[in-house]
C-alpha cells in the first residue's frame, strides 16, 4: 500500500514548493550529486551529515533558482567509503525536505550490496503503488531503467491549445513538465519522491524519453518525426529537447564524451557510468540509444527467406547499438572487475540482450547480433564471470541464460551469463496481455485456455496459469532455432551447470504485473537473491474511477531465485557445441507457427 507519510515534510499541502520532491545519484565512494526542484526563486540550501538529525552537519552548498521548470543540482565531493549520509535541503520558501544515501565501499570490502531496477513507467498511470515498498527495502542504489518519461503517450504534463493532451512532447518545456509529472504529486502520493530520497539513483533512457524506437546515430534525414535533414538525429532538436529534459530532472553529472573520432558520439552526452560496491559488485550503466545504427528491417515472420535474410543481416553486418567508445569502456570495465576480484557485474542494458527469436527482434539487441555476440564472446574468452545483464522495456521479466553464434547456422555458444528483464512500473498493457491477444488472435480455443488461466506465479512449466502460457509461446519460437529455454532450470545441454540457480518463489516469467525487481548480494556467501515484485496492472480509467482500490495495491512477490556465484573457477571457457545446424524452410515454419502477421505491428 502507498503510504501518505513522506521525507518531505510538506509535501501534501498547498504551502509545499518542493514539488518533485529530493533525490541523490550517481554516488561513488567520494562523491554524489544532490538535487531539488523548488517553486521559489532565490537561493537553495544543501546541507548533509552522518547524523540523522543533523546535529553535525558535514558540508553546506548552494544553488540558485531562476526558473522553477529547471531543478537544483549540486555535487558533493570529500566524502566517506562505505557511509550513510543524510542531506536537507531548504528553498527560498522556507520549505525543507530531507533525504538519505549510502556512498560505496572501498574495493576488498564484502559488506553486501542491495540495489533495485525498473524501467517504464507513464504519467498518467501514476502514482505507481508498484514501488511503494521500494523505500523500505533499505537498497544502497535504485536504477531508473529507461522509459522514465512517455513523452508520445498523451497525459495532462503536456496540452494542445484546445485542452486536449497531446500526442508528442517537443519543446524543451514539454519535455520537462512530462518529468515533472512522474515526479510529482497525485492523489496525495509521492511514490517517486518517496523512493528517490530513500536512496541514490542511477538513471539512463530508452527510446520515450525522445520518441518511440528513435535510433541517435542514424542520418536524420531518415526518420521524418525529427524535422531535420542533415546530421545524425543525435544531433537534431527534438533529440537535444529530450535529453536535456532528461538530464536535468535526474540526480546525475552532467558528461559529455570529447573528440572520439566518430560523428555519432563526438562532443555527445554521456549517460555510461561504472562503479564498484565494495568488492560485491560493479554496476555498468549503458545508453543503448543515443549512438545506434537505424533498424534492421523487420523480418517477415511468415516468410522463412525473410527470416534468414534478416538472422544473417543482424550476424555479419558491421552495426552497432552502443557506438564504438561505450563499447570498448563497457569491456575495460567488465575486465577490471573481473581482474579486481569483483564478485558480480551488473549490467543494465535497457534492451534485453537475451534472445526471444525473430519476432520484433530489430530494436532488441537481436538486431544487433553482430555486436551482441562481440559482447558475450569477450566476456566467454576472457573468463569474465557472474555478469548479469539487467534490462527493461518489454514489460514483463523474463530470466534467461545467454547464448551466441559466431555465424549464421553455426552452433549456439552458452555463456556463464544471464539477464533478466524487469516489468514495467506501470505501463498497461504488461508484456503477457499482449503475446496473449496476438498469438491467439485467429485461435479461438487457445484463447478461451489464456482467459480460463489465473495468474498464479507457480514454479513449473504446466500451462496451468497464465505465465505459463506464455513461456510456452516464447519457448515454441526458441526451440526451432536451437536458442536457449526461458529459465534457469531449463537449459541447453552445453549450457547446463554454468549458472548455479535455484528457483525460490514463482516462475522465470513473471509477465501480467506491474513492478520492480531487487537484486542482493550476500556479504558473507556472496549468494545472489533476485526477487520481482509485483501488483495487479490497472489502466488510468480504473485509477480515477476508483483511485483508493489502486493506490491501496500492495507489491508481493512473483518471481524470487538464488544464484551461487563462480568465486574462482580456475578453468577454461567451455568448447562451443553445435546446437542445430544450417537453417532452413522447415526450422522458420515451426518457428512462427504460433505468431500471426499482426505481431508485426506491435511495439513497446
Amino acid at each position: 500500500m502507498l503510504s501518505s507519510q513522506s521525507t518531505s515534510a510538506q509535501r501534501n499541502t498547498d504551502s509545499n514548493t518542493l514539488i518533485n520532491d529530493v533525490a541523490s545519484g550517481d554516488t561513488t565512494q567520494t562523491s554524489t550529486v544532490l538535487w531539488a526542484r523548488s517553486t521559489a526563486d532565490g537561493e537553495i540550501t544543501f546541507e548533509y551529515s552522518t547524523e540523522p538529525n543533523f546535529d553535525t552537519v558535514a558540508g553546506t552548498t548552494t544553488a540558485t533558482v531562476t526558473d522553477t521548470n529547471l531543478p537544483a543540482k549540486v555535487q558533493i565531493n570529500g566524502l566517506q567509503p562505505g557511509t550513510k549520509y543524510y542531506y536537507r535541503v531548504t528553498d527560498a520558501a522556507g520549505t525543507t525536505a530531507t533525504g538519505q544515501f549510502k556512498t560505496a565501499a572501498e574495493l576488498g570490502a564484502q559488506a553486501g550490496f542491495r540495489f533495485g531496477a525498473a524501467g517504464d513507467w507513464r504519467g498518467e498511470l501514476s502514482p505507481y503503488p508498484s514501488i511503494s515498498n521500494a523505500p523500505q527495502r533499505d537498497l544502497d542504489l535504485f536504477v531508473e531503467h529507461g522509459d522514465t518519461i512517455y513523452a508520445d503517450v498523451p497525459s495532462d504534463a503536456v496540452k494542445n491549445p484546445d485542452g486536449t493532451r497531446k500526442e508528442q512532447a517537443e519543446t524543451l518545456d514539454e519535455y520537462r513538465a512530462k518529468h515533472a509529472e512522474v515526479y510529482g504529486d497525485r492523489l496525495g502520493f509521492n511514490t517517486w519522491g518517496d523512493l528517490r530520497s530513500s536512496t541514490s539513483i542511477l538513471a539512463t533512457i530508452d527510446d520515450h524519453e525522445v520518441i518511440n524506437d528513435f535510433s541517435g546515430g542514424a542520418p536524420a534525414n531518415t526518420d521524418p518525426r525529427f524535422g531535420e535533414t542533415t546530421g545524425l538525429i543525435n544531433d537534431t532538436q527534438l533529440f537535444e529537447n529530450g535529453l536535456q529534459a532528461f538530464q536535468e530532472y535526474n540526480p546525475i553529472r552532467d558528461e559529455f564524451y570529447g573528440q572520439t573520432g566518430e560523428e555519432r558520439t563526438s562532443e555527445e552526452r554521456k549517460l555510461y557510468r561504472y562503479n564498484t560496491y565494495g568488492s560485491d559488485a560493479a554496476v555498468i550503466v549503458l545508453d543503448n540509444r543515443s549512438f545506434r545504427d537505424a533498424p534492421l528491417e523487420e523480418a517477415n515472420l511468415l516468410d522463412s527467406e525473410d527470416v534468414t535474410r534478416f538472422l544473417r543481416e543482424s550476424l555479419t553486418r558491421d552495426r552497432t547499438m552502443l557506438g564504438a567508445p561505450q563499447l570498448a569502456d563497457l569491456k575495460r570495465d567488465l575486465l577490471a572487475a573481473e581482474n579486481n576480484g569483483i564478485t558480480w557485474k551488473f549490467v543494465m542494458v535497457p534492451e534485453p540482450i537475451q534472445n526471444f527469436g525473430p519476432a520484433l527482434a530489430a530494436d532488441r539487441f537481436e538486431g544487433y547480433a553482430q555486436e551482441r555476440s562481440e559482447i558475450l564472446r569477450f566476456i566467454q574468452e576472457n573468463n569474465i564471470d557472474n555478469v548479469v545483464f539487467v534490462a527493461a522495456d518489454i514489460h514483463g521479466t523474463v530470466v534467461n541464460n545467454l547464448t551466441y553464434q559466431e555465424a549464421p547456422g553455426e552452433e549456439q555458444i552458452a555463456t556463464g551469463a544471464f539477464e533478466i528483464s524487469t516489468g514495467s512500473v506501470a505501463f498497461n498493457p504488461p508484456l503477457g496481455f499482449v503475446l496473449a491477444d496476438i498469438t491467439t488472435a485467429i485461435d479461438p480455443e487457445a484463447r478461451a485456455l489464456y482467459d480460463s488461466l489465473p495468474v498464479a506465479n507457480d514454479p513449473d512449466s504446466t500451462v496451468n496459469d497464465k505465465d505459463d502460457f506464455i513461456k510456452q509461446i516464447i519457448n515454441e519460437q526458441l526451440q526451432p532455432l536451437g536458442y536457449d529455454p526461458i529459465g534457469l532450470n531449463d537449459n541447453l545441454p552445453n549450457a547446463d551447470g554454468l549458472i548455479n540457480a535455484t528457483l525460490l518463489q514463482g516462475d522465470y516469467v513473471a509477465a501480467h504485473t506491474f513492478g520492480w525487481t531487487e537484486f542482493d548480494v550476500d556479504p558473507q556467501t556472496q549468494q545472489l537473491k533476485v526477487t520481482t515484485y509485483g501488483i495487479e496492472p490497472y489502466s488510468e480509467a480504473e485509477l480515477l474511477v476508483n483511485p483508493s482500490e489502486i493506490t491501496s495495491r500492495t507489491p508481493t512477490i512473483v518471481s524470487e531465485f538464488v544464484v551461487n556465484p563462480v568465486i574462482d573457477s580456475g578453468a577454461s571457457a567451455p568448447e562451443p557445441q553445435t546446437i542445430y545446424g544450417t537453417l532452413n524452410d522447415d526450422t522458420f515454419n515451426a518457428a512462427i507457427a504460433l505468431t500471426p502477421e499482426s505481431l508485426l505491428g506491435t511495439s513497446f
